[in-house]
């Protein structure tokens, strides 16, 4: 038969706590939880106290005490934090260098004549109201992290097509991209203003905006032709303003040249009518003196380089007086003479 060991039972000594023990363990563990309900607020941000899930109170910045869970939560968020949504790409490294995966689907709309045109947006904004933000609308994904499933990012690419919609596409590829900022941030304030989202839209940038790869080449010569095009137009607006306030010029000194010969001519003419009529006046008082005079003074205009002499005859015949015109200052130089 097989042999049998009695082993000695070991001796466990039973644990017995005093009522007293069990009440300073409670209490402790009652402490520690009473102690959970303390919570800072930074200077830049504001904390919302939850009674059962409801919206109890706002906290400012400060040290403060609520009731811990599962009587009261609190979430505490910046109010001067800058968040950050994109439309048509995900950063997925900041870097450097900054890596991003395109998203076509966001990206591709049609513009307001029916061209398929590829934008991508960055839109910055901030919190002010944090109740409003946390409660005032569902899946508002204002705090980022929520990717496509948030209202800020639909928001975003609704007013980005809505916008981009109503423009050509030339005024999206070129001079109208700060006009269409402006006018998404606008739309996008109005949205979140309607909903009482507690969001302050700050900046709205265009990243990309361009014509898909396979149009590319086709919008570049296009715009290459239009460059042409205004090159020629800013080069005949050139020639324009210099040519026509130098033909003005010209125009106007010749007015004046006309009006100063006008004026000119009738002076002229009127000096000569006076001297008419005071030659007149003198022939009425002596006609024989004022017709020699006249005669002289002819010859003396049509033949100036001539010697005159003036031989006047007596009665009888005879050659009495040679007026030498020369010596008198009125005679001009030659041989030949003229008599009367």
């Amino acid at each position: 038969m097989p042999q049998q060991f009695d082993f000695p039972k070991s001796q466990v000594p039973a644990l017995k706590l005093s009522p007293r023990t069990i009440y300073i363990v409670i209490a402790a563990f009652f402490a520690l939880w009473l102690l959970d309900g303390i919570y800072t607020v930074a200077p830049d941000e504001q904390g919302v106290v939850l009674r059962f899930g409801k919206l109890h109170s706002v906290s400012e910045p400060g040290l403060h005490y609520h009731l811990p869970k599962p009587i009261e939560t609190v979430i505490v968020q910046s109010t001067a934090k800058l968040y950050r949504e994109e439309i048509g790409f995900r950063t997925t490294d900041p870097g450097p260098p900054a890596r991003y995966v395109q998203r076509p689907h966001e990206s591709q709309m049609l513009t307001g004549d029916e061209n398929i045109i590829n934008v991508e947006m960055v839109v910055q904004y901030q919190v002010t109201s944090i109740t409003e933000a946390l409660f005032s609308a569902k899946d508002l994904g204002v705090f980022g992290g929520r990717g496509e499933e948030g209202l800020v990012h639909d928001a975003c690419e609704a007013a980005l097509r809505q916008v981009v919609g109503r423009h050509a596409i030339d005024e999206v590829l070129t001079e109208g991209k700060l006009l269409i900022q402006t006018e998404i941030k606008e739309k996008l304030q109005e949205l979140f203003s309607k909903y009482e989202c507690g969001i302050t839209v700050l900046d709205v940038q265009l990243q990309t905006v361009g014509p898909p790869k396979q149009v590319d080449a086709a919008f570049k010569d296009v715009a290459s032709a239009k460059e042409d095009r205004e090159r020629k137009v800013n080069e005949a607006r050139g020639y324009q303003n210099d040519i026509i306030p130098r033909t003005r010029g010209e125009a106007q000194k010749t007015m004046k040249a006309a009006e100063a010969y006008k004026i000119e001519r009738v002076r002229r003419a009127q000096g000569d009518a006076d001297r008419f009529r005071s030659i007149l006046s003198e022939y009425k008082k002596a006609p024989d003196v004022t017709e020699t005079r006249l005669y002289i003074e002819t010859m003396e205009v049509i033949l100036p380089k001539i010697q005159k002499y003036v031989i006047k005859g007596d009665p009888n015949g005879s050659l009495i007086n040679i007026i030498n015109l020369e010596k008198l200052g009125l005679g001009g130089s030659g041989t030949s003479g003229e008599g009367k």
